[in-house]
């Protein structure tokens, strides 16, 4: 099933989607994906993000349960379209102030995945706050994946990553021109890391990798939980994203 192109339909109809892929992919992490030490949690809002995002967290380590049945974390390098990397050192010279992140319960927080909506770049005030948050997730070691299945705006010329990389690092990042769409996930470490993978409305979604340390991820299966979520959409929605 292709990605779909969302500026077709009104907010809501991306909303009530966008909290079932989150659940679908809540399921799939929890049902075999991570090792048994790790859980995915779908949450309102965490620390700015939202309106619905998922987090990964784990145990701290006199708590955590005897080793059960579960994933295996995979080291090799992610596949992704581009690569791209900042020294620890760079990254901490736009550090304002940092906020240790931690699960109600006591958990350790440590992965962050969110689909991004509209509302994330829709005012002045949402979009900066987003990014600014994306920065005190990573500079807390943090890692994170986002979703953006809406093309670049004015606030984002080239797309979310972009915006995020350019605070970051001198260089910027440029979208090709055929695909405006991101998928990206961020290593949080001793170095920064970014795997993008640009596509375009049409294209399959790829697996996509999700740390929850360094050097250390699993796939997140983006393209199956998208067509289980979409099928649940009303069809008179779903002809005219057809």
């Amino acid at each position: 099933m292709p990605m779909h192109d969302w500026t077709r339909v009104d907010a809501g109809i991306f909303h009530a989607f966008h909290h079932d892929w989150i659940t679908e992919l809540a399921r799939a992490l929890n049902r075999g994906l991570l090792p048994s030490e790790y859980y995915a949690l779908a949450e309102q809002q965490a620390a700015g993000f939202g309106p619905a995002i998922l987090t990964l967290q784990a145990p701290d380590s006199d708590e955590r349960d005897p080793p059960r049945a579960g994933g295996i974390l995979t080291r090799t390098r992610p596949a992704t379209r581009f690569v791209a990397q900042v020294p620890d050192a760079e990254f901490y010279r736009r550090k304002k102030s940092s906020i240790a992140i931690r699960h109600v319960s006591g958990d350790r927080f440590v992965a962050l995945l969110e689909i991004m909506s509209l509302g994330n770049k829709s005012s002045r005030k949402a979009f900066p706050d987003f990014l600014e948050k994306a920065f005190e997730f990573l500079d807390s070691q943090i890692h994170l994946l986002i979703v953006d299945p809406y093309p670049p705006g004015r606030r984002d010329p080239n797309g979310i990553h972009g915006a995020i990389w350019e605070e970051l690092q001198d260089e910027p990042f440029h979208l090709p021109a055929d695909k405006r769409l991101t998928l990206v996930a961020y290593e949080a470490g001793m170095m920064t890391r970014a795997y993008i993978e640009p596509i375009a409305v049409g294209d399959s979604l790829p697996d996509m990798p999700l740390f929850v340390e360094p050097d250390n991820h699993v796939l997140v299966p983006l393209e199956t939980t998208y067509q289980a979520s979409f099928s649940n959409i009303p069809q008179r929605w779903r002809k005219v994203l057809e």
